[in-house]
Parts: structure tokens; C-alpha cells; sequence
């Protein structure tokens, strides 16, 4: 949405006529889950790591472990979700919190692999549809439907 959350204090606005009508109208809860959890911005970038026992952590890249607040920071985007009965997410990919298709590797090589971030996997095993970007045309055809049914 515009707003400079990302782990380098930039912005990485998406903003396509819908989103901004959804806006207008006061549809959106909008949530940055590591911002929500306390981590600052600027902030060291952070990838998912595979332990050798197939664990997933979070981990910053001077190898700090910050699982626990990537946790926390989806749980409270998660009890937000389920407040205001979401039904849809709209979330950037790559983030270990929001990537919904893909994340970085945790190599901090700039590789992307198949995969989800905390929050969309815990948003999606509450029963919470999760979109990337590259997917927004699905979500406004969902939108679109699920307002079809309840408008009559």
C-alpha cells in the first residue's frame, strides 16, 4: 500500500484501481506483521532457513534467530484477520512473513524458492485465502464473487 515497511525502510507500493476502490469503501485492515510485532525499519533483511532437521526458523543476516517475533507478528495479524472476519489476504511475496508462493532461500543470495512466509501459512491454516501480487486478478475475482452472492 505504499507505506515504508520493508526491512530497508522503502516502500513497495501496489496500488491497481481495485485495491484503491476497496480502499475507498474502508474494506482493507491493513497490517505490516513485523512492523505489528515491534521490529524497527530499517531492520536487517531476514530469510527462512530449513534446519537440518527440517525445522523452518527465521533468521536475520548476521545469523540472528528471530523466529519468535516473526511469530508473534503473525499471530497478531492473524487474531486482526479473524476480528474483522477476513475472508482474503493480499500479501507481498518473498517476505518471510507474507510471501505466499515464494520466499528467499536463506542463503541471502537473492534466490527465490518455492514456499510461504509465517504469517500467510498461519493466515491459511485458519481458513484465510492467501494472494500474492502476481495473483491479484484471482482475488478480485473472488471479491467479485463472494459480493455477487451476498448481494442478493
Amino acid at each position: 500500500m505504499g507505506f515504508p515497511v520493508r526491512y530497508n525502510g522503502s516502500a513497495k507500493p501496489f496500488m491497481p484501481p481495485s485495491l484503491l476502490r476497496w480502499q475507498e469503501e474502508g474494506r482493507l485492515i491493513l497490517c505490516c506483521p513485523e512492523i505489528s510485532a515491534g521490529f524497527p525499519t530499517p531492520r536487517l533483511s531476514a530469510e527462512i532457513r530449513v534446519t537440518s532437521q527440517g525445522e523452518r526458523t527465521v533468521v536475520e543476516s548476521d545469523s540472528h534467530d528471530v523466529t519468535s517475533g516473526y511469530l508473534a507478528g503473525a499471530y497478531i495479524a492473524l487474531q486482526l484477520a479473524l476480528k474483522h472476519q477476513c475472508r482474503f489476504a493480499l500479501l507481498t511475496d518473498g517476505s518471510p512473513s507474507c510471501g505466499s508462493s515464494q520466499i528467499y532461500d536463506g542463503s541471502f543470495s537473492g534466490t527465490r524458492i518455492a514456499g510461504m512466509g509465517v504469517t500467510a501459512s498461519l493466515l491459511r491454516e485458519n481458513g484465510i485465502a492467501v494472494f500474492g501480487e502476481s495473483e491479484f486478478s484471482s482475488l478480485e475475482q473472488a471479491i467479485h464473487s463472494l459480493d455477487m452472492k451476498t448481494a442478493f
